[in-house]
């Protein structure tokens, strides 16, 4: 039996576990920020393309030449007979890894015939990171995977589009049809709501920045960004994704956003 591991980030690759064979496709995106629309894989990936090219860290082509390509391995998994592969996502249950995760079951859902796809998720108390597991702890994770029956992958698959159009009623929805070991999908449904502004014009992770700059004394980046990752795990966000709201909170006069 061939095995297919797609990974949540290149960070993962470099602890996979070298007794766990089998081909890796990494999920290099971050689908909690920008623009996610498109009418087609090819808008889809457009549209993410100039996105994430904003960010003067993000080279040029950059998503085309690294995430694209295996973005489109996923996708031609959904497209060709699957038997005799079996599939493993590993993804954490993070909002940031969740998001990538409800895109690839989305993908991965198109072949009816897919009857072979496990989840593979971190040990309890590192719910939010795998990079906090050695390799033993890896494979037991592995060992201990998730079987989805396709009926699941039905309903998983459908919270993609539900997300892409910011129908987070009927996600919560969905995740109430869903058994017991996926509990967490309404926490980070959640905490996607809560990133609606609120009368101050900002949503949950400007407010506990301007906190968290307010407690600390300081406007230093490096000590706001470790403390902002402590308290809000739940949404695994990168340093790129915390600086661009940093950056914008302190543009204006934080005593009056308390």
């Amino acid at each position: 039996m061939t095995q297919v591991h797609i990974l949540n980030g290149d960070s993962l690759k470099y602890q996979f576990p070298k007794d766990i064979i089998g081909e890796i496709i990494i999920m290099r995106e971050c689908l909690v920020d920008g623009d996610i629309q498109g009418k087609n894989l090819d808008e889809f990936f457009v549209n993410r393309a100039n996105f994430l090219e904003s960010y003067d860290e993000v080279p040029k082509g950059a998503y085309f030449e690294t995430s694209v390509p295996e973005l489109e391995k996923i996708a031609e998994l959904g497209q060709v007979q699957l038997q005799g592969k079996e599939v493993y996502c590993w993804f954490e249950e993070d909002l940031f890894c969740q998001a990538n995760f409800w895109f690839v079951l989305y993908l991965l859902a198109k072949q009816a015939n897919l009857n072979k796809l496990y989840f593979v998720r971190p040990k309890k108390g590192c719910e939010y990171s795998f990079g906090h597991m050695n390799q033993n702890e890896l494979t037991t994770s592995f060992n201990q995977c998730t079987f989805i029956p396709p009926s699941e992958i039905v309903i998983l698959a459908k919270l993609w589009p539900c997300y892409q159009q910011g129908n987070f009623d009927e996600m919560l929805q969905l995740c109430q049809k869903l058994p017991k070991q996926w509990q967490f999908l309404q926490l980070a449904v959640h905490a996607q709501i809560d990133r609606a502004p609120d009368d101050s014009g900002f949503g949950r992770p400007e407010r506990i920045l301007i906190k968290i700059i307010k407690e600390l004394e300081t406007e230093s980046f490096a000590a706001v960004f470790q403390e902002f990752v402590k308290r809000e795990a739940i949404y695994s966000f990168g340093d790129l994704q915390v600086k661009r709201m940093f950056d914008e909170v302190c543009k204006n006069k934080l005593g009056e956003l308390s």
